[in-house]
């Protein structure tokens, strides 16, 4: 798992238009990536909308918030649309991003060992390094907590 103080790794996915994404593109920038299990779900739709609710403000502190799921990129599209979601989602179909961030973990659902991804958000700096990780999230009320910690 990474740590605060950690070179963020740049990943390259696709966005929720099919278009390419590198996070590197967003670097002299405050970046808050947070990874979601499945775009439309209950918890993810929370998180995502709270994250919308607070856009402006978190653009007033500088950051730019980009989710992060392994749905297809038409799946995040009709996510996206659905709740007016103003951030950019990406597509990590390969859960190569997931991987590196680690957290594309073993979970336990309903009695059962998967694969999954464990709810996480990273806060990175505009020189690329992790300044804060958020681990095992709960949904409502992780957006608010994550503008306040932005200071």
């Amino acid at each position: 798992m990474l740590k605060e103080g950690d070179k963020a790794p740049d990943i390259r996915v696709r966005t929720d238009t099919g278009e390419e994404f590198r996070l590197s593109s967003l670097k002299g920038r405050r970046v808050v990536l947070y990874f979601y299990p499945r775009a439309d779900t209950p918890g993810c739709t929370v998180e995502a909308c709270e994250f919308r609710d607070g856009i402006k403000s978190f653009a007033k502190k500088g950051a730019a918030v980009v989710g992060v799921s392994p749905d297809k990129p038409a799946v995040q599209a009709k996510f996206k649309g659905k709740y007016d979601l103003p951030f950019t989602l990406l597509a990590d179909e390969e859960k190569a991003a997931a991987q590196a961030y680690g957290v594309w973990k073993e979970k336990n659902l309903y009695g059962k060992r998967v694969m999954g991804i464990a709810r996480s958000t990273f806060v990175i700096g505009p020189d690329g390094k992790i300044e804060r990780v958020y681990q095992n999230v709960k949904a409502k009320g992780h957006a608010a907590q994550v503008l306040a910690d932005l200071g």
